[in-house]
Formats: structure tokens, sequence, C-alpha cells
């Protein structure tokens, strides 16, 4: 029978939701994690998991109030761990400090610790609830439960384009597409993920930065490009000459289809093994159709302008359909205005 919850309840874990998504830029491999303690129905502490291989949500909300909760009502959007890692366990913490009753939101994905910490907090006698706005915390953590569930990160493209669906010139030309409000949103876009990746092409033809340029905001997201013919070898080139980290992936360290191509797959592989959850594909026609085809893209951002480019301009991606009955269908779940331009994120259906 589904558990049952009150509007305080839901109030109180909506709060901790909103704490949780304040580790976006710090967590890194980890999950985002928020954590706020009632007590006589008001509460008492508040806390997040801020920075990787520091204090989860529970224990900075635990040390306001010294590590004592006795009676106390904690709301976590994520099951509390239940093994000494980096920092201790948080489910002992929980217990250490004299919880009554422990409401989570979804249980940790990671197999070898899934339930694990459920069991630690009922087996010392705390009411234990879970499932309380248990979708917000999936979206939340989306990369992260991806990753432990297909050892693969989130794969986010962005696309910019104009009203006729293209991307570029004929010549290349692309500067600029969309606003400068559109492409500000795109760099905070950029620091939500730990990974950004492209193709040689793309590399070769614009020279791009791959940064985050966001003022008060510093995160060197990896820069992955994709070079199946082994095209990168002008060292003067600006991903190697930024402090932001690059991998190349080629011939020699990913493994190769018959194809002659990179395994796409393969790639996702390595940089989950690498624990990295979120990866924004930022690419040309040929990779982002090669995605598409291989069905390794999970969501589309897309910053349409209210610009016409014409028939010789490139489109946003090469893929072949042949008729309506293999077009791709896609899930509109949001659309906003940036400026004068169109942000819409979708998914496949």
């Amino acid at each position: 029978m589904p558990e049952t919850f009150s509007i305080n309840d839901t109030q109180n874990m909506a709060i901790a939701l909103k704490l949780a998504s304040q580790g976006k830029y710090g967590v890194q491999s980890n999950p985002m994690v928020g954590c706020v303690i009632v007590k006589h129905a008001k509460i008492i502490a508040k806390g997040y998991h801020q920075v990787f291989g520091k204090a989860h949500g529970e224990i900075n909300a635990l040390q306001q109030i010294n590590r004592q909760a006795q009676d106390a009502t904690f709301y976590v959007t994520l099951e509390p761990c239940s093994h000494q890692g980096k920092t201790p366990s948080c489910a002992q913490a929980i217990i250490d400090s004299g919880a009554k009753k422990v409401i989570i939101a979804m249980l940790d994905p990671n197999p070898p610790i899934n339930g694990k910490g459920v069991v630690m907090l009922d087996n010392a006698g705390i009411e234990v609830k879970i499932g309380l706005l248990e979708n917000d915390a999936l979206t939340l953590n989306q990369g992260f439960v991806k990753r432990m569930k297909t050892n693969q990160p989130f794969v986010r493209c962005k696309i910019a384009m104009s009203l006729d669906g293209k991307t570029s010139m004929s010549s290349g030309e692309s500067k600029w597409i969309t606003s400068e409000a559109a492409r500000l949103d795109v760099q905070k876009l950029r620091a939500n993920h730990q990974a950004i990746m492209t193709g040689s092409s793309t590399i070769i033809n614009d020279n791009p930065l791959m940064t985050v340029r966001l003022n008060n905001i510093n995160p060197t997201p990896l820069r992955v490009v994709i070079d199946s013919k082994n095209q990168i070898t002008d060292t003067s080139l600006n991903i190697f000459n930024t402090d932001a980290p690059t991998l190349i992936l080629n011939p020699t360290n990913t493994k190769i289809l018959a194809s002659g191509k990179l395994d796409l797959g393969d790639v996702l592989t390595q940089l989950g093994n690498q624990g990295i959850n979120n990866v924004l594909l930022e690419a040309g026609p040929k990779l982002i159709g090669a995605m598409i085809k291989n069905n390794l893209i999970d969501e589309f951002v897309i910053y349409m302008a209210p610009i016409l480019m014409g028939s010789d301009a490139n489109s946003m991606l090469n893929l072949v359909i042949k008729n309506m009955d293999h077009k791709i269908k896609l899930n509109i779940v949001d659309i906003r205005m940036v400026s004068d331009d169109i942000r819409m994120t979708a998914t496949l259906k």
C-alpha cells in the first residue's frame, strides 16, 4: 500500500529538494542531496551536499544542532548512505542523533547500497517512509541515476538553430544564430554538466574553447572530442591551451565498429567509468545524427532563433529517414522564451 504524507511533509521535502539543487556545481560524480530536520512542527536544521568528498546533506544539517535531533523527523531527498566512504555513514549519524522518523524521497540507485540505509534505520527502531516527491528527486539526479543503472551518463544535446532548422551557413559561418541572452543561458547549461562532448570537425573548423564562462561560477567540465580519424594534431588549438581537462577519443583508446567509426556506446561507458553523470553534446550534424541513430541522447535543448538561413545552409543533423513510418517522435517537456529566441526541451518518446 502506498505511503501517505501530509501537506507539511510535502512542503518540507520540497524545501529539501530545493536545498539539494544548490549542490549542482560542486558534487561532481555524487548525487545532489538535501536534508531538513523538523521537531515539534518547526524546522530546526537544514543542509545539503555541497562539495564532492565533503560532508553530505544530513551531516551538514546535524552539525547545526550539535548532532542532537532527539525525537525529530528527517526529510532527506536520497536514502541516507549506509557505508563509510569519503565521509561517515549518514544513516549511522541519524541513528546516533536520536531521530524518531526519516522520510526519504527515493532509494539510492547504486545496486550495492540500495536499501541498506533503510535497513539500518529500521533496525534501530526509526520509522521510515519512502516515496515523497520521488519523481522530483529522480529528475534532480537523473544523471546519477542513469549512471548507476547503466554505467553511462545522461546525455543532453544542445542545438542552436534558425527557424528553418539550420545551424550554419554552407561556408561554416555560424556566429551568431541566437541572441546574447541565449548564449549566456548555454553557459549556465554547460556549468551543470561534468563533460562537454563534440566532434573533431567542430574542433578543427570552429576552434572552440568549450569552457564555462560565467561570473562567480567556475566549474571545469571535461572536454571530450570524438576523433574517429585521428585528425586532431594541431597543438595550437584552443582545447590544448586552456586549463580545462581534455579527452581525445580515437581508434587508439576506444572500440571501433565494423564501419570504422568509434563505438559511441563505448565512449559513454568510458565516461561513466570516470564518474561522469551528465554530458552536454555540442556537436555538428554528423555526430548528432550518429548519436540519435544509436539511441544515445536522453534529452534535447534546442535554441530556435527567429531567423531564416535558407536552403544552402547546413541542417541541424545528418540522419537519413526514408519514410514517415521511421520518423522519430519527441516529447516536448518545456518551452520558454530566452530574449527573442525559443528554448525547447524535448525527450525521445
